[in-house]
């Protein structure tokens, strides 16, 4: 008989959680924010976890999958106050002194700007035992809304994921990075200095740009602009911003 890949496994009977010995984390990648858009895995994960640390992003439909979770909100949002990640990383370990299966819940996938970096060294350090469950990263869920491929036979054999968004001991600089077509996660304010640069390095004004604001949610919303437009086009723009840039987002014929 077949088996349901989400269903729970059998009861846990290791002893109790401790600092001595303490349970198992997941950092789980969520995807964009859509339920459906989450892998099997991560869901199974989900449906037996004692306790759930979640970004701000993560929706509630998502959260629903684990209601039998203590959910912990350690939410970052640019522009907001927001948990710092050393608090981030502290509640990380103090959760998995305390319950058997923590999940870390991340928009997006967790190595990909997810900070997994930090969280990983924290639970290192501990001798806590983790593993890493990727999720649909955002730059690919905007391109299939968009329908919009983001490399292109004869245009396009290259494409560079950045942010502008640094550690608090680093300057913001705005680097391009090299790549047939940009994305630029967290683009909001920061995608006009990207647009203001990309000008300045000799980028034609029209090239294409396509925003794609709430990526995969109800609410969700695609601009198709110009690199000239950009600044003016983002002013609509309130929830959570990818910047797309390059010739291979052009219309087809």
């Amino acid at each position: 008989m077949a088996t349901d890949p989400a269903a729970p496994s059998s009861p846990d009977h290791s002893p109790a959680p401790s600092p001595e010995h303490p349970g198992r984390v997941w950092l789980v990648g969520a995807g964009p924010g859509a339920a459906d858009l989450l892998t099997v895995r991560g869901a199974r994960i989900l449906a037996e976890a004692d306790a759930v640390l979640h970004d701000a992003l993560v929706t509630q439909d998502i959260l629903e999958l684990c209601p039998q979770a203590v959910k912990i909100p350690v939410g970052k949002r640019s522009g907001q106050r927001s948990t710092a990640q050393p608090v981030i990383n502290e509640k990380l370990v103090q959760a998995a002194q305390q319950y058997r299966r923590v999940v870390r819940l991340k928009g997006g996938d967790p190595m990909l700007f997810g900070r997994a970096d930090e969280e990983m060294r924290a639970l290192e350090e501990r001798n806590i035992p983790y593993e890493v469950v990727p999720g649909i990263t955002a730059a690919l869920a905007a391109a299939a809304s968009a329908k919009k491929p983001l490399t292109r036979r004869g245009i396009a054999r290259s494409v560079s994921l950045f942010t502008s968004s640094t550690a608090p001991d680093q300057p913001n600089e705005v680097i391009m990075p090299n790549g047939d077509t940009l994305v630029q996660y967290m683009g909001g304010r920061e995608a006009t200095a990207t647009a203001r640069r990309l000008l300045e390095l000799g980028y034609a004004p029209d090239t294409p740009v396509v925003v794609v604001e709430n990526c995969s949610r109800p609410d969700e919303r695609v601009y198709h602009l110009q690199l000239s437009g950009l600044e003016p086009g983002l002013e609509a723009c309130s929830g959570p911003v990818l910047v797309m840039i390059g010739p291979a987002l052009a219309d087809r014929d």
